[in-house]
């Protein structure tokens, strides 16, 4: 899933490889060959190296990782609001759960 996501939020931002590993502080070198790497699957940066990758993409770094395709549009919206509407949001989210029936006591 981090290969996909990365080069979907590399292509969503503009950048090309060498750009953004460079911005990422990969030596400029190697920068476009490792992040196709990192594309490819092949190899996987390690957190630090997604912490910089995340701020420069403008994305939770969580949302390289999540398999769920409606939990990373919803890790993506909510990186993306306001505090205030962050808190509306999780207002909205806790009174939706306390009406929610388990999915194990329907089963």
């Amino acid at each position: 899933m981090l290969a996909h996501r990365l080069k979907q939020a590399r292509l969503k931002a503009n950048l090309s490889q060498e750009k953004l590993g460079k911005l990422a502080g990969i030596d400029p070198m190697s920068a476009s060959a490792r992040m196709n790497q990192y594309e490819r699957g092949k190899h996987a940066p390690d957190y630090q190296l997604m912490c910089k990758v995340s701020e420069i993409l403008t994305m939770p770094v969580s949302w390289f990782y999540t398999q769920d395709e409606d939990a990373a549009k919803l890790q993506e919206i909510f990186f993306n609001l306001s505090a205030d509407n962050r808190k509306s949001i999780l207002a909205s989210a806790e009174t939706l759960l306390a009406r929610n029936t388990p999915v194990a006591a329907t089963e």
